[in-house]
């Protein structure tokens, strides 16, 4: 029996309220071994060893096929391919003229994309028995948007630097709606408050 998790998340809208979204209750994750032996549970015919045998053919498969610039659809599961990006310890560049263009070895692999079959998602809505599970409610903070904004102004004088976590803890916000906040804040001039570095690495700070 699986559960559904009704959880509470911001305002995306614009019109000052929460909004609802429904997720599945994950009990636990099966590890390679696990989820071989319950696939030979359910195919006898096929032996635990070559099930596993078979899955680590196909991941190493789809490695080298990826790998050399091929996408690849397996039926009733989906299409992997590659994402690309700039290693961590360079910049980005542009198409503006006279900017600095990166060469080959300052791209990497950063993920892979998986356009799920929707066999697979039928196949899995039809074996599907949900039963209700537990609310999820939004963390909200018992200050306005200005007296955030002005404490995390006096932090950042006093400490120089701002992570999400500090905004997080300086108004009561959960930590995924404190960094969606500072986005905005960041981006607005109006609020005096700036960014600076990219993903983990990423201050908050003072404008000049």
């Amino acid at each position: 029996m699986a559960k559904y998790i009704k959880k509470e998340i911001a305002d995306l809208n614009g019109k000052g309220t929460t909004q609802a979204y429904y997720r599945l209750k994950t009990w636990r994750k099966l590890d390679s071994e696990e989820f071989a032996e319950r696939c030979h549970s359910l195919h006898p015919s096929f032996s635990k060893g070559l099930i596993s045998g078979v899955l680590d053919a196909v991941v190493d498969q789809l490695a080298y096929e990826i790998s050399n610039g091929f996408s690849v659809k397996i039926n009733g599961l989906g299409t992997f391919s590659a994402k690309l990006g700039v290693r961590k310890d360079k910049e980005m560049d542009s198409f503006e003229e006279g900017s600095k263009k990166l060469n080959a070895k300052s791209i990497e692999v950063t993920g892979i994309s998986l356009r799920v079959d929707k066999k697979l998602i039928r196949e899995i809505d039809r074996n599907c028995d949900l039963e209700r599970g537990e609310e999820e409610r939004l963390q909200t903070s018992k200050l306005t948007l200005e007296e955030r904004i002005e404490k995390a102004r006096q932090y950042l004088k006093k400490n120089g630097f701002m992570r999400v976590n500090d905004y997080a803890i300086l108004t009561g916000l959960s930590y995924s709606t404190a960094s969606r906040e500072l986005r905005r804040l960041a981006s607005d001039p109006t609020s005096g408050i700036t960014s600076q570095g990219r993903r983990s690495s990423k201050l908050y700070i003072l404008q000049a």
